[in-house]
């Protein structure tokens, strides 16, 4: 008797049971809470949003949501800056509205520098054009 299609069957069946919560080692999950305490400088703004993101370290797709309550942006942005840095603008928001949803192919020193807690997200408002909160990106635990 031929034991291999049973022998196929069970490591199929056995690969397809695999815990689903089981980390992919090339997905990365970052995350910030965003608030006006992180901005630089920091203001009195009550407002406060959040970051969740997940970076392929395979082929460096960046998707994220970022949202928030209690102001109206004019303006958001990922910037590479280091906590308690600001820094330039480099990944524009495709649009204002929470939730906001983004993708974004890094190079791979962008990835690189995520990874190690250079971004931050910022969102700005006509009372705070240079940012009313801001969240440092930081892989999650």
């Amino acid at each position: 008797m031929n034991k291999t299609p049973f022998l196929l069957l069970l490591a199929f069946a056995f690969t397809a049971c695999q815990d689903h919560n089981t980390p992919n080692p090339n997905i990365v999950r970052l995350t910030a809470t965003l608030n006006s305490a992180q901005e630089v400088p920091t203001n009195s703004s009550t407002a406060t949003g959040a970051f969740t993101g997940f970076l392929n370290k395979t082929t460096r797709v960046l998707t994220y949501v970022v949202t928030y309550t209690g102001l109206t942006p004019t303006g958001g942005h990922l910037h590479k800056g280091a906590p308690g840095v600001n820094g330039p603008v480099d990944i524009h928001f495709p649009s204002l509205m929470s939730p906001i949803n983004g993708t974004a192919t890094l190079t791979q020193s962008k990835a690189d520098s995520m990874i190690a807690g250079l971004y931050y997200a910022n969102l700005h408002t006509a009372a705070r054009p240079g940012g009313e909160i801001r969240g440092d990106i930081k892989v999650a635990p």
